[in-house]
């Protein structure tokens, strides 16, 4: 019986401190989760929204809130992008709907968000610009840099940026 009682003395001794650094372990992604979370629900019009009267300037705020491969997506999308928002003089504004956390950890979480988007372009032989809003949802991949939460990967449903 004592010999019992010693087994798990020690395995209590084993499993508590392992427990705590567990708790600790989800303490601080949940705590990650949230701050990522409304880091992404704030940039996310930057990122998905633009102007062709100032799409140069969107792109450029929008990197700001980026890392890594995307930050060098943004820079080639200043061309590709600008000429054709120019060309159909198209205004896209992105507001968020609502947000939740898929998966996180303590210096990375994935986040998923309901947008609404709604596009303005000019289509030649029309006479009015067309207008069309649009349900979509976007995925961010946000990473702790610093003191700040980035974008680190982003997609939609229309594909990986």
């Amino acid at each position: 019986m004592i010999a019992l009682l010693g087994v798990l003395v020690a395995v209590g001794g084993v499993l508590v401190p392992t427990m705590w650094f567990n708790l600790r372990d989800l303490r601080d992604a949940d705590a990650a989760g949230v701050e990522a979370m409304a880091a992404a629900k704030r940039v996310a019009p930057d990122l998905l929204s633009y102007d062709y009267r100032t799409v140069g300037e969107d792109l450029a705020r929008a990197g700001a809130h980026t890392t890594g491969e995307l930050t060098r997506h943004y820079k080639e999308l200043a061309t590709s992008l600008a000429s054709k928002a120019k060309e159909q003089k198209i205004v896209q504004t992105v507001a968020v709907a609502g947000a939740a956390v898929e998966r996180a950890e303590p210096g990375r979480v994935e986040v998923l968000l309901f947008v609404n988007t709604g596009t303005v372009k000019e289509i030649p032989g029309k006479a009015q610009p067309q207008q069309q809003f649009t349900p979509n949802r976007a995925r961010f991949v946000m990473v702790r840099q610093d003191s700040r939460w980035l974008v680190a990967d982003l997609s939609t449903l229309l594909g990986t940026a």
